[in-house]
């Protein structure tokens, strides 16, 4: 009886592993038909996948998206040879232009007119506290430009990016409504190019000629700007043999430079007050952190500065969140004892 289970259990381990070897055999041999597949035919296709993006704004500190709205073949505008406006207010003159082949480019009158004051905003009521508001980022997305026009009152100073191929119509429209406009001209940012301000950029220990181009190109986009601004730009504005040439070129078209804060080791304070250009910086992000209490909390450390100093600036993108936080709180300014005023009604004149 013990032979008998003996031999029956050596029979078992026997069939046991006939069969392991089989599927190891079997196995194998798939393995080997699946790489001649794929050595003779290819990988197989896998289905694409496409993610579609709404309409949206850009980040504030994020590259600028690329696409067919943003481009740098845009065809250049026409030649201004005669005053142009925006109900009353002036877009274009041909005093302060000059015509060149990439477009119009502003330029100091031979009388002495700078297009800093010819294209300022009004200043609006007097008050003894002054504070300005500059939202950015507008001309990408046309849903955000639209309500930022439609919700934001005049007093708001708007920057615009370069590159939308309509940015001249929209920019005509908020000088209509009694906005001052600032242009947004990219600059390198510390992470560059993982974040990208977009084509014509100025870049840090680029050669000042190719930075001057660049500039030039983006300065003929469109008219009637008071003013520049930085998009992004972190690395550039630390940069002072950067950042000279670029704000003495600026300088000696007649425009004022405004640094929305983005540059924690930002050196433009200094340097244009070396070439002698107005200038102004950002006292606070409005929203940096996008919630509305948050924004309600800059807005009101705006008041605190301006009753401080008589005067302070802020800086936003146009968030949805922060236009209507911002319209909300420009409604009571008056009652509270300020006013909100164009960047150019504060900012900072070259000592002589």
């Amino acid at each position: 009886m013990a032979a008998a289970a003996d031999s029956a259990d050596v029979f078992a381990v026997s069939k046991a592993g006939r069969a392991l070897a089989f599927a190891s055999s079997f196995t194998i041999c798939l393995l080997a038909a699946g790489i001649l597949a794929i050595t003779l035919f290819g990988r197989p296709a896998a289905p694409a996948i496409t993610l579609e993006l709404g309409d949206m704004p850009a980040s504030q500190g994020a590259a600028m998206p690329s696409g067919p709205t943003l481009s740098d073949n845009i065809t250049a505008p026409a030649p201004v040879t005669q005053p142009i406006y925006a109900g009353k207010a002036l877009l274009a003159d041909p005093a302060l232009i000059e015509n060149s082949a990439s477009g119009p480019l502003p330029r100091i009158a031979d009388d002495g007119r700078k297009p800093m004051t010819a294209y300022a905003a009004p200043a609006g009521a007097n008050a003894k506290f002054k504070i300005a508001v500059v939202v950015s980022g507008l001309g990408v997305s046309a849903s955000a430009t639209k309500a930022a026009l439609a919700n934001l009152p005049a007093g708001v100073t708007l920057g615009f990016a370069p590159y939308a191929g309509d940015v001249g119509e929209w920019v005509s429209q908020a000088r209509g409504r009694g906005h001052e406009v600032l242009l947004q001209i990219p600059m390198e940012p510390f992470d560059f190019p993982d974040s990208d301000p977009g084509p014509h950029t100025l870049r840090a220990g680029q050669d000042e000629a190719a930075n001057i181009q660049r500039l030039t190109w983006a300065l003929s986009r469109f008219t009637g700007y008071a003013g520049v601004t930085n998009l992004l730009g972190q690395r550039f504005l630390s940069d002072s043999s950067a950042l000279s040439p670029t704000l003495t070129y600026l300088n000696r078209r007649g425009l004022y430079f405004f640094d929305n804060g983005a540059a924690a080791q930002s050196v433009a304070p200094n340097v244009a007050a070396q070439v002698g250009i107005p200038a102004i910086q950002s006292n606070t992000s409005v929203d940096g952190i996008q919630t509305a209490l948050e924004i309600d909390r800059r807005l009101s450390e705006l008041e605190t500065q301006a009753r401080a100093s008589g005067s302070a600036v802020g800086s936003a993108f146009l968030y949805p969140v922060s236009i209507a936080r911002i319209a909300a709180w420009a409604k009571g300014l008056q009652a509270r004892g300020f006013v909100l005023v164009p960047v150019s009604a504060i900012v900072t004149q070259p000592k002589q």
